[in-house]
This record gives structure tokens, C-alpha cells and sequence, in this order.
């Protein structure tokens, strides 16, 4: 399970000619779904009993209660079940969201400022009233080197915050952005009392273990550190009936077990030793997931849906390393890849192949740059990969009449030319330095589909091996940057904005923690994720991110791996869940809306 950096899932609102657009929600087009005398989400039920207890598992340790900070891990579920946002997505519109801690929110005719009225019944956990001083206290923090440098590069364009009266503030923009006030809207709002007692980035001491206090639906009630926490119902929580609420997190606890790997994870969910399995590997969903409980009925796995952007998995190299620093090398690579026999062998056909930065969305670029994707990227071609104006975005296949066996021929030659040859089976350079890199792993689950792959590179002289290392001591590595290549998953919302900045620009590759794995450092997608953010229509979006999903494809930063359509979860037959399905959401977002039957509680 991944708990998610940050709710960046973009939404747009199309203002209108007037003083300020003010409203329980907003949307790409200024119409929602739902009006402001709303009572739940479809996607919920509003009759849904509340009770018993959730038992969810996680991979790793966790040693601090501060999700939004650098050092450390935080216990997963701590961000979404004990903290709340100013306005949360609805999962049936693509680009819409509705108040919470904002009851409304009030955005200016000329897109640089967007007030918050509170409501007025929002309490943290403690009982203390949720006020505009905390709402600033909050931005500030998240802006500062206290948090997150993710936090910096996303909220930079917010300046400020001006505190208008006791239940408004104005938040203000360097800059019109037509999403800037749905990201302020994300805002996760902090305890000022409880962070200024405690310190906000308390790492290394004793107070860093020190329970929060948030405005959510759930506080920590327990927890061994490494090994397990509970969240417990806060039975005095204020947005119970709340119709962004109604329906969601009704279990009276939440209990996440902490195991070494995901195999182990496999088994001890047969047995019992918790409740739902989301599944991301295959061999498990086909083989592992089978035995008395699932021929009983007693477990059940199914398959749920969804329309979500799928952004990209893929090997990615970090070009910090001297030996990825040339974009011809990193094409040979790829080509070693046999996706279709993979999808075959150990897949059992489940995937689709990635082709594109934004998979499965209409982001995605197809066909060769139309004029409007040209005028971004003809100020850069020199700086660009020729094929990029006159090649499709297509991955390596192995597809009769394509072989496996052609694509190593043609990533030798590639090579050839950029410097390497195979002496004595052993791939060198002119100084005579072998071709050696290590692939490093978080699950040992995946060291099967890396055999074949560096069996495959084998062939072209490539020593390259791979290593499972400790969770805690992997995403130290991650956020220092410090490996030749992982696997990661870019993940993508319906409406890119600020994120990408922290994904691929020149800025974000030397700071630590950013996503920017692949270390990027170009001008030309520098300016295409400004065009990303300051994209005035949604055919100006579009047409920038198509644009720099060719840039990012013909850079070669990784070699693409494949998606789903859909999730798959193993759950104990006792939960119930709602009749109808969100359609832009994770696994997690959805189980927030199951409960268990008056007979099914325990």
C-alpha cells in the first residue's frame, strides 16, 4: 500500500464575468453534479451502519505521526483518516470539488485570490474550534522548510494568506492559474495550538511518536511502533453528517498491521490476520489468492472499474549516473524488455502495455505533434530527438513479425554508436569500463519479472543485477536519490497542474525528496510543465501535456511497463458495499465507503 504524498488531484472552475464565483463546490465548466442542498455522493450509502472493526496491512515500519514531513515514515492511513482539506474531490466528476472545512469558497474574477468561509461547526479532535488562524498557521508551515520540499514547489504560487475576519481568509496568487484555488482548496488544515506545543518536524525525538491532533473522522488510538496502529472513531466528530461525509469511514476502528513483504502479506491475510488485499501483482491475484476461504465464499476477490488517468510504471534510470547520462543508452536498454512474453508468462495476459506518460486518458499523445503541439515544441528542436517530430509514441514489441531477437540486434547497434562494444562478452566503453548497474527493489514479489529482463541484457555485454533491501531504508534511498534504477509508478491526474513540476523540471532534480527520479534537467519540458500549469483551456492542457509526453517518451527516462484498468481487491465476505461505483479513485478512497452488516460485526 502507498500512501500518497499529497492530495494533488487537480480540479479546474471556469470563472465567470462577475465579482467572485461563490459557491459549496466548483468544476471545469461551472456547473456540478451536485447542487448546495446535496445530502451524500452517489457513489456512497447514506444508510450505511456504523460499527465494528477494519483491519488493513502495510508494508515496512513507521517511526513518526507527521506525514508531511521529510525524514521518516509515517503509518499509513494517518493523512487521510485523522487530517481533513479545506475541499474534498467528489469520484464521479472529473473535475469538481466540494467544501468541507470551507462550507464556501469564493473565487476572484481575475483568478488571483480565493476566499474561505469556514464552517463554523468544524472542530478538531481535542474540541477545539477549526479557525482562520489555523487555515494560515497551515499554509505557512506547509510553505516552509519545516514540511515537505514537495510542499514548497506545489503551494509556490499561493503568496499568502490575509485573514479577512473570524470565520475568512483570503488566499493569494502570485500569478492568475486556472487550478490555483482548487489547490488551495487541498489544503491539509494543521492544530496551530497542537503544532506549536509539540514543533511540527520534531524528527529524532521523542515527541516526534507524539499522537496528532486533526479534524478528521478517526484519531490514533494505539499504536507499537513497527508493528501496528489503530485509528479509533472519534465519536464526537463534526462532519459525521456532513454530506461530503454521509456515508464514508464507518467502521468504529481501523487497526493497519505492518508486515516485512508482500508474499508474507499474501498468507497471512489467507489466514485471517486482516481484512482487505489490494493486489498489484498478478501471479498473486491468478494462483495465490485460492484455497478453502475463497472456495467457501468466506473470502472473495473481484475486480472493480475505474476511469483513472494511469500515468506511467516504469524502469527508471537515474541520469545522475554518469552511465545513463546519454538518451541512446537508455533506448537500447528498453529494447531488452520482452513486455509480451512477460504479459504471457507471468502476467497471465492481465495488462496493457504503456505507451504513453498519461496512460488511458486523452492526454495521452497520439500520432505524430499536431500545429498547436508544435509551436511548444519547435523553440527546443534543436535541444530534441529528431524522431520526436517524426515517430509515434510506440513501445518495443516482441509481436510477429517483431522478435526479441531483432530488438537486441538493433539495441547492440545502438550502442555500438554511442561508444559501447562487446569485448569478451562484456559490454566496455573506450576506457574500458564494463556496462554494470544495479537494479534496487522495496518487494522481493518483483525480483521474477527483473530475472528475464537481465537475462535479456545479458545478451547485449549489460551486467546488471538487482536487490530487495528493508522498506525504511528504500525510501531513505529514493529520497536521496540514491540508486541506478528502480521501478515507480508516475501517477497521473485527470488535470495535471502544479505536480509536474515536482516530477520532471531542472529544480526538482537536485532536491531531495522530489519525484523527479529520473533526474530531468531540460529547458524544453521546464517550459512545457509551466505551459501545463498556466493552461488557460482545457485544449491548451491537453495540448501540453501531450506535447511533453513526447519529450519525456523520446528522452527515454524509462522503459515503460504496463497498467490496469481496474482494481483488484481480496475482502472478507462480511463488509458491505455501496451499489454504485466512483469512477476517478483509489482502492482506499473506496473502502472508505464499506461497512460491515449488523451480522457481520465483531
Amino acid at each position: 500500500m502507498k500512501r500518497q504524498l499529497f492530495l494533488y488531484t487537480c480540479f479546474v472552475v471556469l470563472i465567470y464575468p462577475s465579482a467572485v464565483f461563490a459557491a459549496h463546490g466548483v468544476s471545469i465548466d461551472g456547473s456540478l453534479k451536485y447542487g448546495s442542498d446535496f445530502t451524500h455522493f452517489d457513489y456512497v450509502s447514506p444508510e450505511a451502519e456504523k460499527g465494528g472493526r477494519l483491519v488493513l496491512h502495510d508494508l515496512g515500519s513507521f517511526d513518526k505521526m507527521n506525514p508531511f514531513t521529510l525524514k521518516g515514515s509515517a503509518p499509513f492511513g494517518l493523512e487521510s483518516y485523522v487530517f481533513e482539506t479545506l475541499a474534498v474531490p467528489s469520484l464521479d466528476e472529473p473535475f469538481a470539488a466540494y467544501g468541507l472545512i470551507a462550507r464556501d469558497i469564493s473565487v476572484a474574477a481575475d483568478k488571483k485570490s480565493v476566499t474561505y468561509t469556514l464552517d463554523e461547526q468544524a472542530r478538531f479532535s481535542d474540541g477545539s474550534a477549526v479557525t482562520v488562524e489555523d487555515v494560515k498557521y497551515s499554509l505557512d508551515v506547509l510553505k516552509s522548510k519545516q514540511a515537505h520540499p514537495f510542499y514548497q514547489v506545489y503551494l509556490q504560487n499561493i503568496t499568502g494568506a490575509d485573514i479577512l475576519d473570524t470565520h475568512r481568509i483570503r488566499f493569494n496568487f502570485d500569478r492568475p492559474n486556472r487550478e490555483l484555488h482548487m489547490i488551495a482548496s487541498q489544503l491539509p488544515v494543521f492544530s496551530k495550538a497542537f503544532y506549536e506545543k509539540n514543533g511540527f518536524d520534531p524528527s529524532g525525538t521523542s515527541a516526534a511518536m507524539t499522537p496528532p491532533v486533526g479534524s478528521g473522522p478517526y484519531v490514533v488510538k494505539s499504536f507499537t511502533p513497527g508493528k501496528s496502529i489503530t485509528y479509533a472513531r472519534n465519536p464526537d466528530y463534526w462532519a459525521v453528517n456532513h454530506p461530503a461525509r454521509k456515508g464514508m469511514f464507518n467502521f468504529e476502528s481501523i487497526v493497519i498491521k505492518y508486515f516485512k513483504d508482500q508474499i508474507v502479506s499474501v498468507e497471512a491475510f489467507k489466514a485471517g490476520e486482516f481484512d482487505i488485499m489490494v493486489v498489484n501483482i498478478a501471479k498473486q491475484w491468478q494462483r495465490d489468492l485460492a484455497g478453502r476461504r475463497f472456495t467457501s465464499g468466506e473470502l472473495i476477490k473481484k475486480r472493480f472499474s475505474h476511469k483513472n488517468n494511469a500515468g506511467m510504471q516504469g524502469f527508471v534510470f537515474n541520469t545522475r549516473k554518469k552511465i545513463f547520462k546519454d538518451s541512446r543508452v537508455r533506448q537500447a536498454l528498453g529494447l531488452a524488455l520482452d513486455f509480451e512474453w512477460t504479459n504471457k508468462t507471468l502476467f497471465f495476459n492481465q495488462y496493457t502495455r504503456a505507451n504513453s506518460y498519461f496512460s488511458n486518458s486523452d492526454l495521452a499523445a497520439t500520432g505524430l505533434p499536431g500545429p498547436d503541439e508544435l509551436k511548444l515544441l519547435e523553440p527546443f528542436k534543436e535541444q530534441l530527438p529528431a524522431q520526436l517530430f517524426t515517430d509515434e509514441l510506440k513501445p518495443p514489441t516482441t509481436v510477429p513479425p517483431s522478435s526479441l531477437r531483432a530488438n537486441l540486434r538493433r539495441a547492440k547497434k545502438i550502442l555500438y554508436d554511442a561508444g559501447w562494444k562487446v569485448k569478451n562478452n562484456v559490454l566496455v566503453n573506450g576506457a574500458g569500463e564494463p556496462f554494470e548497474f544495479e537494479i534496487l527493489l522495496v518487494s522481493p514479489s518483483f525480483e521474477r519479472v527483473m530475472a528475464p529482463y537481465v537475462k535479456n541484457l545479458e545478451k547485449l555485454g549489460v551486467k546488471a543485477s538487482y536487490r530487495t533491501i528493508d522498506a525504511a531504508l528504500y525510501v531513505d534511498r529514493i529520497k536521496t536519490f540514491d540508486f541506478d534504477m528502480v521501478v515507480n509508478v508516475f501517477g497521473q491526474s485527470q488535470s495535471p497542474g502544479n505536480e509536474q513540476r515536482d516530477n520532471w523540471t531542472t529544480a526538482a532534480a537536485s532536491r531531495k525528496g522530489s519525484r523527479n527520479l529520473a533526474g530531468v534537467r531540460s529547458a524544453a519540458v521546464d517550459s512545457l510543465v509551466e505551459a501545463i500549469i498556466y493552461a488557460k483551456t482545457q485544449p491548451e492542457l491537453t495540448t501540453a501535456c501531450k506535447a511533453l509526453d513526447r519529450v519525456l517518451w523520446f528522452d527515454y527516462y524509462v522503459v515503460p511497463n504496463w497498467y490496469l484498468a481496474f482494481h483488484r481487491i481480496a475482502y472478507n465476505a462480511k463488509f458491505q458495499l455501496p451499489e454504485t461505483l466512483p469512477k476517478y479513485y483509489t482502492p482506499y478512497q473506496f473502502i472508505n465507503s464499506w461497512w460491515i452488516g449488523s451480522s457481520g460485526n465483531n
